[in-house]
């Protein structure tokens, strides 16, 4: 994927491309002004920083097996993340997470970077997302609704797992807006 420019729904632009590991840094800062409810619905716990080799794992991907694509508002700020890593047990699935910057919640780009998060994933052949979440994120499954048939695999405490059929012919799979 080459980076270009996405228009939101109340208008605003940003620029998205493939994470690389430049953008360390950025991740960091990026990471650092999400509010504490925003970093545990990511990780599911407390995480008060990225250290040194999160950073690395989270920047140096290959882009196939590991993807993560990145949105860089018009100052060049970090303003959300979209990412999957393939299962290793079976290739056709990928654990999926998306992050917005609170300030750019609520506007459409976390809905279009999991729409071309599932294009990429498309095109690795991933036909399956997968992903842990808290039971009451209701916004994490209306995004990963948005690119195919939602399905509630286990049930564990506060938190759900979920299996997500990529469907190409959904409106927002693949398509950005």
């Amino acid at each position: 994927m080459d980076a270009h420019t996405l228009t939101l729904r109340d208008g605003a632009e940003v620029l998205v491309r493939p994470i690389e590991p430049e953008d360390r840094e950025a991740l960091a800062v990026g990471f650092e002004r999400l509010s504490d409810e925003s970093r545990y619905r990511r990780f599911l716990g407390p995480v008060d920083h990225l250290g040194p080799s999160m950073l690395r794992y989270l920047t140096e991907v290959d882009h196939r097996d590991h993807e993560a694509l990145a949105a860089f508002a018009p100052g060049g700020g970090l303003v959300g993340v979209a990412r999957y890593v393939r299962d290793p047990d079976a290739a056709d699935k990928a654990e999926a997470a998306v992050t917005v910057a609170d300030e750019w919640q609520g506007r459409g780009l976390g809905t279009a970077l999991t729409a071309l998060l599932a294009g990429r994933a498309l095109d690795e052949r991933i036909t399956t997302f997968s992903a842990t979440l808290l039971a009451e994120n209701r916004e994490m499954i209306e995004l990963l609704d948005s690119v195919g048939s939602v399905e509630i695999t286990a049930r564990e405490g506060g938190t759900i797992e979920v299996d997500v059929a990529l469907e190409p012919e959904r409106p927002g799979a693949g398509r950005g807006l």
